[in-house]
């Protein structure tokens, strides 16, 4: 039976990290929006949550959607009911349904529904503000948080890794993500990053920009590649401005649509730039918080690296608590792909091997400590075959446990504990000078 030892492994990603010379990319997907650091942390819903919330609300305001969307959840059946089966059976049916009825409401009402949900979506992914109330109007007004909550994020902490290193390339950052964790945690830290937009009183999209990899060549680039809050397209001038956020956001919503969406710009030269990222040697793209569901970014990756290129892709598959096998799609990428490997909590695919997490030798006190910043043992079996019972010595050592990096907040944990390690070692090395 394949096993993958995950100190052996780790090595390899520690190198390349604090290499100066490797070109480091990061794909976020939702899952790094759920990552906390403590109480005060945001965060945005998972899509369990999300659903629920939303159908709730969307149902108090009308009846008769709300009916709609009891009906639509049978259907679909509880487990396939979430805000992307949601829109995408909307969408489906605004399509062909005419002058009819559907679900008891007609077309015009479907799109009013669509337009709700997404109004829903928007505010659900809008932490970065919080609702004040004017004490002598009585009036709600919006206010980003204050820097006290920024702190708190692990976002913050990732920048914080991003700007104590001195890299010949800068770090980009893909994200299919909305909101505006990154960027709070990137000014918070004071780390400078384009995002494709130039300009200062009415900032647009510039593609050339995009395009071109020595365009502000030591600053961190970020990438939403399904969009963002506060991206409207401007009629008059016929550009993708970034403004203030409100229901005219272009965004790409999760539906089917999506993949019909990302044929337009401004999407179409984000997607381009995660192309040409990994058709470059020595580049290294790194997923978190991203399932590898999304066909048009999977169809991006893959072909990118069919390309003469040295450039390979680490997937952190969190599944936790819904472990991938074998015939899990993610897992076939990997078994399909020598150029990715997926590393989940409890499997991974390397090489196009798929096997269990599993240590070749037990280690000693001190390798532990840094054993557990990506690793988390599972207990010893005594003789009988039972876990964690105390007996007189008979523990057997099974090697396996669980592989904690594919959780965005461990990641950064992991990322900053290589920055204090090299910034001890820079010490010792003056020293000795």
């Amino acid at each position: 039976m394949v096993t993958h030892d995950p100190s052996e492994y780790i090595r390899g990603i520690q190198q390349i990290l604090i290499s100066d010379k490797k070109k480091i990319g990061f794909l976020f997907g939702a899952g790094s929006s759920l990552a906390t650091k403590n109480k005060n942390s945001l965060t945005v819903p998972a899509i369990g949550k999300m659903t629920f919330e939303i159908i709730e609300d969307v149902g108090k305001q009308n009846a008769k959607y709300k009916a709609a969307l009891e009906e639509i959840k049978d259907e679909l059946g509880d487990r396939n009911f979430n805000i992307e089966t949601i829109l995408s059976n909307l969408e489906q049916k605004v399509l062909f349904i005419g002058k009819g009825v559907l679900n008891s409401i007609s077309k015009d009402e479907f799109i009013d529904l669509i337009k709700r949900i997404k109004k829903e979506v928007r505010e659900k992914v809008s932490i970065h503000n919080i609702t004040l109330c004017d004490i002598v109007s009585k009036k709600e007004f919006k206010q980003i948080v204050k820097k006290d909550i920024v702190r708190e994020l692990v976002q913050t902490d990732f920048a914080n890794w991003i700007g104590q290193a001195e890299r010949k390339y800068p770090i980009e950052i893909f994200t299919t993500n909305y909101d505006f964790l990154f960027e709070l945690g990137l000014e918070h830290r004071e780390i400078p990053y384009y995002d494709g937009f130039c300009g200062s009183l009415r900032a647009f999209f510039n593609p050339e920009s995009v395009e071109d990899f020595s365009f502000l060549s030591k600053q961190t680039k970020l990438w939403k590649i399904h969009g963002s809050l506060g991206w409207h397209y401007d009629k008059d001038t016929e550009k993708i401005l970034r403004v203030s956020p409100d229901d005219d956001d272009i965004l790409i919503y999760p539906s089917t649509l999506k993949y019909k969406e990302s044929k337009k710009q401004p999407y179409e030269s984000l997607m381009d730039r995660l192309s040409n990222f990994l058709k470059q040697d020595d580049a290294i793209l790194i997923t978190c918080g991203y399932s590898w569901g999304d066909e048009h970014i999977n169809s991006r990756i893959i072909s990118a690296l069919k390309t003469n290129t040295t450039s390979h892709v680490i997937g952190l598959i969190y599944d936790k608590f819904d472990k991938i096998n074998k015939k899990a799609n993610v897992s076939k990428i990997g078994l399909d792909n020598p150029k990715i490997s997926i590393y989940a909590s409890r499997s991974a695919v390397i090489g196009c091997n798929y096997g269990e997490w599993k240590l070749k030798s037990e280690p000693s006190k001190d390798d532990t400590v840094n054993l557990n910043l990506y690793f988390d043992e599972d207990g010893a079996i005594d003789s009988s075959g039972e876990k964690n019972k105390e007996t007189k010595g008979e523990e057997i050592w099974t090697g396996k446990g669980e592989f904690i990096l594919p959780d965005f907040g461990k990641l950064v944990t992991f990322l900053n504990s290589m920055v204090s390690d090299n910034e001890i070692k820079k010490f010792g090395d003056n020293v000795k000078k």
